[in-house]
């Protein structure tokens, strides 16, 4: 029996892309110092070298270890010097096992759970199974971290996986220590210059700017610099490229203002610093009295159209470029945008840019929550061809971002959604609801679909009360159809019916493929005796969802067991679903 160690590394093909030179020489450096020293001095043997990766054996787990140790210090000697987005980050897994070789290459499920377990490490972690663990001494030979029973990729039950440090008085990775890929984008507001004498014009542009930073730092899509550290720029003729390389922002922000009267008349630009274009700009008029007060609309108008510029900038990057050399914050933007368009395609796409997320930093937990989300709609649009297998798939993903970060109100509220609508296990379901809220009570996803929790359970007025606070906390999400989609559902159990169908309408302006807002329209509009506008909406809805009947509608809906599910399957065989 020998230990096996694999090293791998992290983005390597974004590494190559953006400096070739650079990677390849540090890369033979490393590999120079583990052949040359590391290997020698803890008796392992390279068995195979696979480009951006080694395979090597060692007599004993703690040498192995000791190797991978070594391996982590010299991956900081080649990086000195080195800006840190092109730091050579390696991750690191080691199991006890054997080896089938011959002279082409080795083989063995040991070998496969060894490269499995190095995918479970983030960038600078070591992974181990229980049969290394078992071999070490705490303290002397590591610092040890239970992961618990973890899911491994082609591999059918969980394993029992451990990360290991260096031995001493501290976290076995301290936080900070290693460089994560960024899963936001990051935006930079600087202070609007105001082209008019006298101080109090320069007190609006600081006010202007400040309520932008507010409304945009309330998405979770973004990253946005505080007022603090930009307001340096005020006054100054700084250039985009300047701005953004002492911010470290991938987006800045700017414009100009002038008074006419009780007006204000604003120019913005919103530049993307990757290539020192302009991605957006627009001109407004508005009522300064009115801005300062927070009455006036242009604030959020403002914020709508950045955010939703940013999200079509990162997915048109997503889609125009590998996927392994896409930036992570850009792959999960456009994965979420492509996901909630739920057109087959689109969504389909959006599954392949999570799973290079989950592999590339398999111990974060936002990636495996939207994944969770990803076999939860899947379901939800009837585009499954095994109900079962993509309701334990959502409950699976769930589970591995909770073992990553168990106070992630993303995982919280996902895996509520899987038990609400999946399990019909609405008392675990508003567990995850409310904890999700106290980790995060902004959480706007918690507020509604605890709301829709509510409905579904016959509490009308709660269900309105939650899902109405939810809007208000995310007046400018990317996926807002979504959101006005589940409070129709809310406005139907209260019976407030004519809500519904504008709430209905106006998440089918967004997006015309979300089944339910199609149910939850058909529904108010029976129940309001407008019966011929009913039949019309249902005709569109089994063209959506052609194998729908009102038993699998009483089956598999959340409500089919209480007082609305009655009411809304009699209005759905009323409007002609078909029994």
């Amino acid at each position: 029996m020998r230990t096996l160690l694999f090293v791998d590394v992290v983005e390597s093909v974004r590494l190559m892309e953006e400096n070739e030179a650079s990677t390849v020489q540090r890369w033979r450096k490393l590999v120079k110092m583990i052949d040359e020293d590391i290997l020698p001095r803890f008796e392992g043997r390279l068995v195979k070298s696979l480009g951006d990766g080694l395979l090597m054996e060692f007599p004993q787990s703690p040498l192995a270890v000791k190797a991978a140790f070594a391996v982590q210090n010299a991956c900081a000697v080649i990086n000195e010097g080195v800006p840190q987005d092109q730091y050579i980050l390696v991750r690191e897994g080691a199991h006890v096992g054997h080896l089938l070789a011959d002279e082409h290459d080795v083989y063995g499920a040991d070998v496969n759970l060894a490269a499995r377990l190095t995918g479970l490490a983030g960038p600078g972690e070591i992974v181990v199974s229980a049969d290394v663990r078992d071999q070490l001494v705490p303290v002397l030979d590591a610092d040890v971290e239970d992961l618990g029973a973890c899911y491994l990729k082609h591999v059918h039950e969980p394993v029992r996986a451990y990360r290991v440090g260096p031995p001493g008085p501290r976290p076995v990775i301290e936080p900070g220590a290693v460089s994560m890929p960024k899963l936001r984008a990051t935006v930079a507001v600087v202070p609007f210059a105001g082209l008019d004498d006298g101080p109090e014009h320069r007190v609006i542009g600081e006010v202007l700017a400040d309520e932008v930073i507010s409304a945009l730092s309330r998405s979770s899509e973004l990253n946005v610099i505080s007022r603090l550290s930009t307001s340096v720029f005020r006054g100054r003729d700084s250039s985009v490229e300047e701005i953004s390389s002492y911010l470290t922002a991938n987006y800045v922000l700017s414009g100009s203002y002038r008074k006419a009267g009780s007006k204000l008349r604003v120019n913005l630009e919103l530049a993307s610093s990757s290539n020192l274009t302009i991605v957006w700009s627009d001109s407004f008029v508005c009522s300064a009295t009115a801005l300062i007060s927070g009455k006036d609309g242009a604030v959020a108008g403002i914020v709508t159209a950045v955010s939703l510029a940013i999200m079509a900038r990162e997915l048109e990057r997503a889609q125009s470029q590998s996927l392994p050399t896409v930036e992570s914050y850009t792959l999960l933007m456009g994965a979420i945008a492509l996901m909630h368009r739920l057109s087959v395609q689109d969504f389909d796409r959006s599954r392949q840019m999570l799973q290079v997320l989950t592999e590339r930093m398999p111990r974060q937990a936002v990636p495996w929550a939207w994944m969770a989300k990803w076999h939860i709609l899947r379901v939800q649009q009837g585009w499954t061809d095994d109900w079962s297998a993509d309701t334990q798939l959502a409950l699976d993903c769930g589970r591995r971002a909770l073992s990553a970060d168990p106070r992630c109100s993303l995982a919280l509220v996902v895996m509520g959604f899987a038990h609400t609508n999946l399990l019909k296990q609405f008392d675990v379901a508003q567990e995850q609801y409310d904890l999700a809220l106290r980790v995060n009570p902004n959480d706007a996803m918690a507020w509604l679909l605890k709301g829709t929790l509510l409905a579904f359970k016959d509490a009308g007025k709660s269900a309105v009360e939650h899902t109405e606070h939810a809007l208000k906390l995310s007046p400018l999400d990317p996926h807002r159809y979504f959101y006005d989609s589940l409070a129709a559902t809310a406005a139907l159990s209260a019976g407030q019916y004519k809500r519904a169908i504008d709430l209905a309408n106006r998440s089918l302006r967004a997006n015309r493929t979300h089944t339910s807002t199609f149910r939850a329209l058909a529904i108010a509009q029976w129940q309001l005796g407008l019966h011929q506008e009913a039949r019309k909406t249902v005709t569109e809805l089994m063209k959506l969802e052609p194998g729908l009947t009102v038993a699998k509608y009483r089956e598999r809906h959340p409500s089919g067991g209480y007082e609305t599910g009655r009411i809304w399957s009699s209005a759905l065989q009323g409007a002609g679903v078909p029994n």
